[in-house]
This record gives structure tokens, C-alpha cells and sequence, in this order.
């Protein structure tokens, strides 16, 4: 197991490479190799933008398949993730919220770009902590699944009306940070990014050796120690840093976390947790970049793109959950 494991990570490594040149070789111009190391090339400000796209398609393919891994561990749902469960469309509307109402505030690009982070965190700790609590009340975990869904109604309406009211540079502003686009996102934008998911990836270290406990139930989970109180601050934290700065820089970028983790259990054993997630890491990596390859070809933006090819594959995953009932 342990081998099939290794050259399954192999042959992903080959083709995260592989997408990774792609990525730094498509575009309208055709650069050379020195342009990515030569500050005084011609072209030098094109390949620190794609180098920018590629490290923020590392980042995002990281963070959100973790989170929604996480998500589905905890509920014990494969449908559960962070747009599904309205993760997702809350942080958008903190951003909302922040984009819509902070122009006319002078502040520095690093503070505009902290403070779009904190807002999209704060909302979607908020939700956790709600979606935690409500999940105690609901006996049948799909209960949660149409709350989240009623929550992202809930603040896509609420987004309409700010939209309905906002000036128009506000409004355009929105609508170019929600269609994902991942060309915009600036070195030091990525630091933060980087912080943020770094703190993520702690939390969910810690989380999987409690989730492989309670995967037999709240009963045995107690009776060999784990702390199930921790497990699910743990998972708020951890999802919350995950989701939330990815969707704060890149746009709500939608299915992923469901998608991959689905994928994961196919080609791998899903009771070893360890693998598991690292193979969502892996795999989603290479989904992301091969994503912005799409998106770059047929500049059509990156979320459009993940909701076209993710939305299909969650039909069949609800065609294949009916037949087994």
C-alpha cells in the first residue's frame, strides 16, 4: 500500500512540473528563460506575473482541498465542503462588505490587502462556529448541507443589495475580485496568503489524529482520549485560515474542496487519514494549475472554470450516493 502510495505521488510530482513550465510558458508572449531571473529583461515584470500565478495556484490547491478534506472527515459527509456548506459565500461577503464600504479610507496597499484577509476570516470563524453548533441539533447530517445552502442564499442576497446600492467603481471592484482571477495577486499579497496558510496547515495537522479516532464514533473517540471539544475548534481554525484567505485573494473559487477530496478516496485507501491528506495537497496542486492553464487558454476566469467542470462531477457523485441507498 505504502508503495502504490509513493508512485502515485511520483507520477502527480511529474505532472505538477509538467503543469508548473506550462504555466510559466503560456501566455500571449513568449518568453525566455532569462526573463525569470534577469530584473533588467524586457519582459521581467510578465514572468514575475507568472510566477505570481503559479505560487498562488500552489497556495490555493493546498489550502482548499485540506479544508474541505477536513470538513468531510468531521461531518462524516462527502458532500460537505467550504462552498457547499457556505463558507465560502460568507467570506465573500465580508469582502463585500469591506470592499463596498472602505473607499474612501487611505490606506497602504499591505494594511487594504491584511484587512480583506481578516474580514474574510472573521466571516467564515463566525459561520463555523454557527454550522458547529446547529450540527449538535441535527441529527442527519445532509440538515447541515441545506443550511449551508440556505446561509450562501442568504448572504448572495445580501451581496445583491449592497451591489443594488454601492458606487460603481465599488461594484466593478467586486466583480473582478469574484471572478477569481489569479493575475492580480501581488508578492506581498502572497506573503500574507502564505502566512495564513501556513497557520492553516498547523491546525489541520492537529486534527488529523483526533478525526482518526472519532472515525468510529464520539464513544470510542472518548475512550481513547481525544478531546472531541478540541477536534472542533481545531477544524473551525484550520478551515476557517484555509478557506477564508484563499477566497479573500483569488475569489471564491468553487467545488474544489469537494471534488478533490472525492477523487482522493478513489485512488486511495480513505481510512488512511495521514495519506489521505496528503494526497489532497498533491492532487489539488495539480488540479489548480492545470485549472489556470485552462483559464489562461480560454480566458475565461479561474472560478467560472471550477464551477463548470465541478459542478457535473458533484451530479454524479449524488447519482452514484443514490444508488447505494
Amino acid at each position: 500500500m505504502a508503495k502504490s502510495f509513493g508512485i502515485l505521488g511520483i507520477v502527480l510530482g511529474i505532472g505538477i512540473l509538467i503543469a508548473v513550465a506550462i504555466n510559466l510558458n503560456i501566455g500571449f508572449i513568449q518568453l525566455q528563460f532569462q526573463d525569470f531571473y534577469n530584473e533588467n529583461s524586457v519582459n521581467a515584470a510578465i514572468a514575475d506575473i507568472r510566477v505570481n500565478r503559479v505560487l498562488a495556484m500552489f497556495l490555493a490547491g493546498i489550502s482548499i482541498p485540506s479544508s474541505g478534506f477536513l470538513l468531510q472527515e468531521y461531518f462524516k459527509n462527502p458532500l460537505a465542503g467550504p462552498d457547499v456548506l457556505g463558507i465560502t459565500s460568507i467570506s465573500s461577503l465580508a469582502v463585500a462588505c469591506f470592499i463596498f464600504f472602505s473607499q474612501s479610507w487611505i490606506l497602504p496597499d499591505f494594511l487594504q490587502n491584511s484587512f480583506i484577509s481578516f474580514s474574510a476570516i472573521g466571516g467564515s470563524l463566525a459561520l463555523m462556529i454557527v454550522l458547529i453548533l446547529f450540527s449538535k441539533r441535527f441529527q442527519n447530517s445532509s440538515f447541515i448541507i441545506i443550511f449551508g445552502f440556505l446561509i450562501s442564499a442568504l448572504a448572495g442576497a445580501v451581496v445583491s443589495i449592497l451591489q443594488f446600492y454601492v458606487e460603481s467603481q465599488s461594484l466593478k471592484n467586486y466583480i473582478l475580485w469574484s471572478f477569481g482571477a489569479n493575475n492580480n495577486v501581488s508578492r506581498e499579497q502572497l506573503l500574507i496568503l502564505f502566512l495564513f496558510v501556513i497557520a492553516g496547515l498547523f491546525f489541520s495537522f492537529k486534527s488529523i489524529k483526533p478525526l482518526m479516532g472519532s472515525a468510529f464514533g464520539t464513544s470510542y473517540a472518548r475512550s481513547i482520549g481525544v478531546n472531541l471539544d478540541t477536534l472542533k475548534y481545531f477544524v473551525i481554525i484550520a478551515t476557517s485560515l484555509l478557506s477564508a484567505s484563499v477566497t479573500a485573494f483569488l475569489g471564491p473559487i468553487l467545488f474544489v474542496g469537494i471534488v478533490v477530496p472525492h477523487f482522493c478516496r478513489l485512488l486511495f485507501n480513505p481510512s488512511k487519514l495521514w495519506h489521505q491528506w496528503i494526497l489532497n495537497m498533491i492532487l489539488g496542486i495539480f488540479i489548480m494549475l492545470s485549472f489556470s492553464i485552462l483559464s489562461e487558454l480560454t480566458q475565461f476566469p479561474i472560478n467560472i472554470i471550477t464551477s463548470v467542470i465541478g459542478i457535473p462531477v458533484i451530479l454524479l457523485m449524488l447519482l452514484k450516493q443514490s444508488k447505494n441507498i
